[in-house]
């Protein structure tokens, strides 16, 4: 099976200045390795700050110019460069941002939804945009409001609908379920399994490690801006013994159901 994205050794520096202008270099990603096939559902996860929300914005070549990039990003067996991602991003690749200040601030929702579907191809727009909410438990009173009359969870379901109605190819899933009610969770989820049956490639950043097992057809794990394993969802059950690799079973052992276990330095 063929990958339809494939990052290979990805490292990120950051480019910072200081008074004096003293020039320092940040190490944010450190090597990133991560593949995902047609009918895949990747599930990226790891601690906060491990690097994930960077790796979804360089995929998509959104770094911010003071970024120097190294390694490979392939699409559809092609390497690209930065330049090369963004003309992809909301086609070829689209991205479902962690923040929902990406929806326009002074664009009613309605607006932006109606968008979304015009450049999806949708015959009746006005039409697409109202159903796409509705398939998340928003009416039609909501494409009235401003994205800042949106309570966080409503804003969330909004960039669900935007990011999914193109169909892409590849859909990058950074966080989209903080913040969501455990049913409409489910649900998203669940969205995103049909996707990938239907033929998309999936990746799903997230910290809810426990849901994402139930849609994932491989687990990466991250730490420190650098890809550490790549596990079989199965193997995440009972006191985490399946699991290879310290760092894997570490997490596996802190979730609160799993006995909240703090993992010792040996284990981190």
């Amino acid at each position: 099976m063929s990958a339809l994205l494939e990052v290979r050794g990805l490292e990120v520096d950051f480019v910072q200045y200081e008074r004096g202008l003293r020039r320092r270099t940040v190490r944010a990603l450190a090597g990133m390795d991560l593949t995902a096939a047609a009918g895949e559902v990747v599930a990226l996860v790891g601690a906060s700050g491990a690097g994930k929300s960077l790796l979804a914005h360089a995929v998509l070549g959104l770094l911010p110019p003071n970024a120097v990039e190294r390694g490979t990003v392939a699409y559809d067996g092609v390497d690209l460069d930065p330049e090369s991602r963004r003309r992809l991003a909301g086609r070829g690749i689209a991205l479902l941002p962690q923040s929902v200040g990406f929806l326009d601030p002074l664009s009613r929702v309605g607006r932006q939804v109606r968008r979304s579907a015009r450049l999806a191809g949708h015959p009746d727009p006005r039409r697409a945009a109202e159903e796409a909410l509705a398939r998340r438990g928003l009416g039609p009173e909501v494409l009235r409001l401003h994205p800042h009359e949106l309570s966080g969870g409503m804003a969330r379901r909004v960039l669900v609908a935007m990011a999914t109605m193109s169909r892409p190819r590849v859909l990058v899933a950074d966080e989209p379920t903080t913040g969501l009610p455990a049913a409409t969770v489910a649900t998203t989820l669940a969205e995103f399994r049909v996707m990938a049956d239907e033929g998309c490639a999936v990746v799903l950043i997230t910290h809810e490690l426990v849901a994402a097992l139930a849609v994932a057809d491989r687990v990466v794990i991250c730490r420190d801006g650098r890809t550490v394993d790549v596990a079989d969802p199965r193997a995440f059950t009972g006191d985490g013994s399946s699991l290879r690799h310290p760092y894997t079973r570490s997490l596996w052992q802190a979730l609160p159901a799993n006995g909240f276990r703090v993992p010792t330095t040996a284990e981190a």
